[in-house]
C-alpha cells in the first residue's frame, strides 16, 4: 500500500490516492481518493475486506501503525519499489497529474473522475466500447 499526492486547481487544493497493489504481481487491487486523514486509509480498508492480506508493504507513514499490528505491517522502501513505479507511470501517463499541463484539472471531480479512468482502463484492465 501506498499513497501518492497530487492537487487540483492550485497546491491549496491537495488531494491523495490511496492504492493497493498485490505484491507478487504488482497489479493494482483496489484505489481511493481522499487526504492524509485516516478515515480515507479505512475506506480503502474496507474494498480490500474480502481479500486474505497477509502482509502489507509500506513505507512508514504514521496511518499504517495505527491500523495494523507488527505481524502484518512491513516497512520498508525496498518492497514499494513496484507500487512507486505504478506511481511514476501513472503520473507519465494521466495528464491531469502534471501541474503545468494545459489538462490539469481545476475541480476536485475532474480530478478524480480523470485519474481514476486512467487506473480502470491501464491498470485494471477495464475496457469500455462507445458506439
Amino acid at each position: 500500500m501506498n499513497e501518492m499526492w497530487s492537487f487540483y486547481g492550485d497546491k491549496k487544493h491537495q488531494i491523495g490516492l490511496w492504492r493497493a497493489v498485490d505484491h507478487e504481481t504488482g497489479e493494482t487491487v483496489a484505489f481511493w481518493f481522499g487526504t492524509r486523514e485516516h478515515h480515507h486509509l479505512d475506506k480503502l480498508l474496507e474494498l480490500l475486506s474480502p481479500l486474505e492480506i497477509g502482509k502489507v508493504y509500506t513505507d512508514g507513514n504514521d496511518v499504517y501503525y495505527k491500523r495494523f499490528d507488527s505481524k502484518t505491517l512491513v516497512v520498508t522502501k525496498k518492497n514499494t519499489q513496484k507500487i512507486e513505479r505504478k506511481h511514476l507511470s501513472l503520473r507519465t501517463w494521466c495528464s491531469r497529474l502534471v501541474r503545468k499541463g494545459i489538462r490539469f484539472s481545476k475541480t476536485k471531480q475532474m480530478h478524480k473522475i480523470c485519474v481514476g479512468l486512467v487506473i480502470n482502463y491501464w491498470f485494471l484492465g477495464y475496457t469500455w466500447i462507445v458506439q
